[in-house]
């Protein structure tokens, strides 16, 4: 079998982890690098001379790389990964994939019209708690969901590009999308921007779907703790996945409220079960699957088009933030 050749576009934050795990993977191989960052090129180079490493995108796209990954601030990803489906290379985007509906459903079409594998870098759909959190949700064993409660905060790290909705809500959106597998047909937005007006720092989404289970998604660069908690309420059960505490990710709660009782709703409080879950980290699981999708012509998990969905509601509660703001304006601002 030959080995399949990565390009990484973007050496920051998720660049290098992304490397380290491509090439811990049986005939792959990460073969080119490029960044802006003329330093940062320089010092690549001298750590790994046997490895491309270049400032300018076009040559590590005209180069005999099969499938690159852009790990690259969002204001860049539709420009970057339609070029490189143009080179007819397989594109891995990391989250979100676009800044806008628009560009997304024309990266889909593209990657489409090429054969080129479209992925997005969605790489909580691909943690072993989360995947054991939708096992219990499609199996019914929590019976009819009521809501979904999320809470992605911590203090920082400030973006200067984009608002917390487009830095983090795309977690917990496409996590809500994987567990559920529909879109919401609501959704509303409380947002505010404390440090830096106008990049909104903290924001509170709410989302309703068709079946008349509701969501709400706290999200903060502001806040004492680091939490990333997603709590799921059922009529039979209760779950908490926190991705903080390894080694309780999931908690089962027997627990709810009877209707129809005396008094007119009745508690339940029964035993916490703690599920064994076979841990790999999610990002290695997130290459394995791009490469399975290469070589097999198998969409991945966290396909363009799962992409598209998340875009569209990141893009949703934008446009309800904005008319917010427009409507606070018009309010109180003589015309």
């Amino acid at each position: 079998m030959a080995d399949l050749r990565f390009g990484i576009i973007g050496w920051g934050y998720w660049g290098p982890k992304i490397a380290r795990n491509l090439d811990s993977i049986a005939h792959a191989t990460v073969t080119a690098v490029a960044d802006m960052d003329k330093h940062r090129v320089a010092l690549l180079a001298g750590q790994q001379p046997g490895l491309q490493v270049t400032s300018q995108v076009e040559e590590l796209l005209r180069s005999d790389v099969d499938a690159v990954v852009i790990a690259t601030p969002v204001r860049t990803h539709y420009a970057l990964a339609k070029q490189a489906l143009l080179h007819g290379k397989h594109v891995l985007v990391e989250k979100p994939l676009t800044a806008s509906v628009a560009e997304a459903e024309e990266l889909v079409a593209l990657a489409r019209q090429v054969d080129r594998v479209l992925m997005v870098g969605h790489t909580f759909e691909y943690s072993p708690a989360v995947n054991e959190l939708r096992k219990l949700v499609q199996s019914g064993e929590l019976g009819k969901i009521y809501c979904v409660e999320a809470e992605r905060v911590n203090l920082g790290l400030f973006r200067r590009d984009i608002n917390v909705i487009w830095d983090l809500a795309p977690h917990d959106v496409s996590i809500l999308l994987y567990l559920f597998g529909q879109l919401p047909e609501q959704v509303q937005v409380q947002a505010n921007a404390h440090l830096l007006p106008p990049i909104h720092d903290v924001a509170h989404l709410d989302l309703g779907f068709p079946d008349g289970m509701t969501a709400h998604i706290h999200v903060s660069w502001l806040h004492p703790c680091k939490l990333r908690r997603v709590t799921v309420i059922g009529d039979a059960r209760m779950v908490v996945y926190d991705d903080t505490n390894p080694a309780e990710m999931i908690k089962i709660y027997n627990k709810g409220a009877d209707v129809n009782a005396d008094p007119v709703v009745s508690y339940r409080h029964g035993a916490i079960t703690i599920p064994h879950i076979d841990w790999i980290e999610p990002l290695r699981l997130e290459c394995e699957d791009f490469i399975h999708a290469i070589r097999t012509g198998t969409p991945p998990r966290a396909s363009g088009e799962v992409g598209l969905s998340v875009v569209r509601v990141l893009a949703a509660a934008q446009d309800a933030l904005n008319q917010q703001l427009r409507t606070l304006v018009s309010d109180t601002i003589p015309a």
